[in-house]
C-alpha cells in the first residue's frame, strides 16, 4: 500500500486528508511542523509528501529545502488563493505540483494519485536498465537520474516526466499547452508558472551555460524543444 506524509499545522484538515485517501487505498501520516516531518521521512518510506507553505517554526518553503537536500520524493504544496509568490517559489526551489486552499478534496486525491503513480512506475526496475545517451547527456531510465558536465542527478518525478517528454520528440517543437496536458494529465488552465520552474531547474542540472542552453531550447511564444543536434 502506498503511503503518503501529510504536513500540515492543520489537525483537522490533515484527518480529514488522511481519511479521504484510504479510499484509494492510500495511507497517510501525519505531522503539524516541518521538524517532526522531516523525523518522519528518515523513519519511514513513503511515496508523496503534501507540505503546507504557512506554518509556525519551520515553514513549507525550509522543510521543502531539507527534504530535497536527501529525497527526489514528489511534493505537493499547499498555498493560499491568489499567492503566486508561493506558487513560483515552491516550484523552484523542488515542489512537483501545488493546490491552492480551499480546494476540493477529489481535486487533491486526483493529484496525490497522478503523483504517486509516476513516481512509483519510474522507480520500479523491469529487466536491463534503460540509458539514452545525447553529446554530454545520459538519461538512466529505470533510476530516474541524469548524468551531465554538472555531475550526477536523481530528478524529481516532474522535472523527470517533463525531460523524458521532450526527449521522446526530439526536434519537435512542443506548446506548454501539449507538455502541461501530458505530464500533468490535466486541462492546460494558461499558467506557465509550472513549466517554466521545472525547465529553469533542468537547465541548471543539463546545461553547463543554462543562459545559452545546448539540450532544452526555447521557442519563443510557443513553448520549448529539446535539440536534434545533440
Amino acid at each position: 500500500m502506498n503511503t503518503v506524509l501529510i504536513i500540515d499545522d492543520d489537525k483537522e484538515l490533515c484527518a480529514l486528508i488522511k481519511h479521504s485517501v484510504l479510499s484509494e487505498n492510500i495511507e497517510a501520516d501525519c505531522c503539524n511542523t516541518g521538524k517532526e516531518g522531516l523525523m518522519k521521512l528518515k523513519e519511514k518510506d513513503y511515496q508523496l509528501v503534501i507540505l503546507d507553505v504557512m506554518m509556525p517554526g519551520m515553514d513549507g518553503f525550509e522543510t521543502l529545502e531539507e527534504i530535497r537536500k536527501e529525497s527526489s520524493l514528489p511534493i505537493l504544496m499547499f498555498t493560499s488563493k491568489n499567492d503566486s509568490v508561493s506558487k513560483v517559489r515552491g516550484l523552484r526551489a523542488g515542489a512537483d505540483d501545488y493546490l491552492t486552499k480551499p480546494f476540493d478534496m477529489d481535486e487533491l486525491i486526483a493529484r496525490i494519485i497522478s503523483l504517486i503513480r509516476r513516481y512509483t512506475r519510474f522507480n520500479q526496475s523491469e529487466g536491463t536498465p534503460q540509458q539514452l545517451d545525447f553529446d554530454g547527456l545520459r538519461i538512466d531510465i529505470d533510476n530516474r537520474t541524469i548524468i551531465t558536465v554538472n555531475g550526477t542527478f536523481e530528478l524529481p518525478p516532474k522535472e523527470f516526466d517533463v525531460l523524458l517528454f521532450l526527449v521522446k520528440y526530439q526536434g519537435k517543437i512542443l506548446t506548454k499547452q501539449k507538455i502541461y496536458e501530458e505530464v500533468w494529465g490535466e486541462e492546460y488552465c494558461y499558467d506557465d508558472s509550472n513549466i517554466m520552474a521545472i525547465i529553469s531547474r533542468l537547465r541548471k542540472k543539463l546545461e553547463e551555460n543554462p543562459g545559452h542552453p545546448k539540450y532544452i531550447q526555447t521557442i519563443k511564444g510557443i513553448g520549448y524543444r529539446f535539440n536534434k543536434e545533440v
